[in-house]
C-alpha cells in the first residue's frame, strides 16, 4: 500500500484473511487516542477493517484516494479543515464512501449541517463500542445510524430556528417544490419520516408491509435526490409539514 503524507495506515489494515469482502473504515480524527482507540475497536472483527488513519479533514482526499474505505468516521472539530467541509467535498465527489460524523454534541447546527451535507448519521464520542461496530455496520450497509427519538431531537432544533427567521425563507421554498412533485403515498411516508417514525410504525400506520416501506423509502432518496433518512425528515420539516 502506498504511503501517503500526513496519513498512516495502521498495522493489519489490509484485507488478507477471509474470502469475504470486509467493511473498509477511515479513521479522521485530530486525537491520536482517539484514532488509536477507535482502530483497537473496529479492527479486531472479522467483518470490518482499519484502513487507514488521517489527523485533519486536509488529508481526506488523498486517504480516500489510497485507501477507498466504504465509511469514513469524520471527526467535526480539527484545527486547518474541519469535519463539516471534509464531509461535503467528499460527499459531492462521485461513488463517495459513507460518512459517519463523531461529535461531543448531540444536537447543534454543527451536526445538522453534516447532516445535510449527505453524512449517514452521527456517533458522540462517549458512545459504547458495541453500539460503534453496529453504527458502522449499518451505514456500510445503506441506512442511516440515528435512531427516531434523535432524530426527532435534531428535528426540533431545526424547528426552533426556522421560528425566528423572518421574511421569505428560500430553503422552505425548495422543500416545497421538492415534495409537491410526490405521490399522495409517497408524501405520507415522507411525512411519517419527518415525524421520526420508524419502518415498522410507519407500516402500521399507514397499513403497509414492512418491506413495501422500505421500498418507498428507497424511492424517496431516488426522486429526491438525498442519501438517507434523515434527509428526509430534514426537508419535510423545511417544508414546515410537521
Amino acid at each position: 500500500m502506498a504511503a501517503v503524507a500526513g496519513v498512516t495506515a495502521p498495522p493489519g489494515g489490509t484485507d488478507s484473511g477471509p474470502a469475504a469482502p470486509r467493511v473498509r473504515v477511515l479513521i479522521v480524527d485530530d486525537d491520536a487516542l482517539v484514532r488509536a482507540g477507535l482502530s483497537m475497536i473496529l479492527g479486531g472483527l472479522p467483518d470490518l477493517t482499519v484502513v487507514g488513519e488521517a489527523a485533519d479533514g486536509s488529508e481526506v482526499p488523498a486517504a480516500v484516494a489510497a485507501y477507498a474505505p466504504d465509511v469514513v468516521l469524520m471527526d467535526i472539530r480539527m484545527p486547518r479543515v474541519d469535519g463539516l467541509s471534509a464531509t461535503e467535498a467528499l460527499r459531492a465527489q462521485p461513488h463517495p464512501p459513507e460518512v459517519l460524523v463523531l461529535t461531543t454534541f448531540d444536537a447543534d447546527e454543527q451536526v445538522l449541517r453534516a447532516l445535510r451535507a449527505g453524512a449517514a448519521g452521527f456517533l458522540l464520542k462517549d458512545t459504547p463500542p458495541a453500539q460503534i461496530v453496529h453504527a458502522v455496520r449499518r451505514v456500510a450497509a445503506g441506512e442511516a445510524t440515528l435512531s427516531p427519538t434523535v432524530t426527532r431531537t435534531l428535528i426540533d432544533h431545526v424547528t426552533a430556528a426556522a421560528s425566528g427567521r423572518v421574511g421569505p425563507d428560500p430553503r422552505r421554498e425548495r422543500a416545497l417544490r421538492l415534495l409537491a412533485d410526490l405521490s399522495e403515498r409517497e408524501r405520507q411516508v415522507a411525512v411519517a419520516l419527518g415525524q421520526g417514525r420508524t419502518n415498522a410504525e410507519i407500516a402500521g400506520e399507514l397499513f403497509m408491509s414492512v418491506a413495501t416501506v422500505k421500498a418507498y423509502v428507497s424511492r424517496l432518496l431516488t426522486r429526491l435526490d438525498l442519501n438517507n433518512r434523515v434527509q428526509v425528515a430534514l426537508l419535510v420539516h423545511d417544508a414546515g409539514l410537521v
